[in-house]
């Protein structure tokens, strides 16, 4: 029984630990995505070690009804997320990532105006791949907690694909 206990240990150990890739200083790119988040956001990544960063995102949109069910809307979010990256093999990475923000949102349902702001918790799971060019390339998931009724049942979620030019 030790001996399981110490093996598993050791395989926790193992794969937390990270290998020598040093990610970039700076990023700067679009996330892009809407599976019932905000769509495109511009996204800037700056490094706080060998192999953690924080990610700052601004999204925002302006959609009007298309439906013809007299609903317009307009909001802006910022979220912030502090980000711990995992090698995997070459420039090919995975992190995760844990944060929140703020937001603020308006919204016209027939000929009635609605303005409220929210907070929100998320989290940040995602691979990248990091190309020898400036160009850095994600593939990521975003559940978001919290929206003050501005998110179905307080939850929000996003998948979506960045592209990032690193300096």
């Amino acid at each position: 029984m030790k001996k399981i206990i110490l093996s598993a240990f050791m395989l926790i150990g193992l794969a937390f630990s990270t290998q020598a890739q040093d990610i970039s200083k700076n990023a700067l790119g679009l996330r892009l995505g809407d599976s019932g988040g905000f769509g495109t956001e511009i996204t800037y990544q700056r490094a706080l070690g060998s192999n953690n960063r924080l990610e700052l995102d601004l999204g925002w949109r302006n959609r009007k009804d298309y439906n013809n069910n007299g609903y317009d809307d307009n909001a802006i979010k910022l979220a912030a997320l502090y980000q711990w990256v995992w090698n995997i093999d070459g420039g090919f990475n995975w992190y995760a990532g844990v944060g929140g923000g703020l937001g603020s949102y308006s919204y016209d349902n027939n000929n009635t105006h609605y303005n409220d702001t929210f907070a929100f918790a998320a989290g940040d799971i995602g691979i990248e791949y990091n190309f020898d060019i400036p160009l850095l390339i994600s593939l990521d998931f975003r559940p978001e907690f919290g929206g003050n009724g501005y998110y179905k049942n307080n939850y929000g979620s996003d998948i979506a694909l960045g592209v990032k030019f690193q300096f």
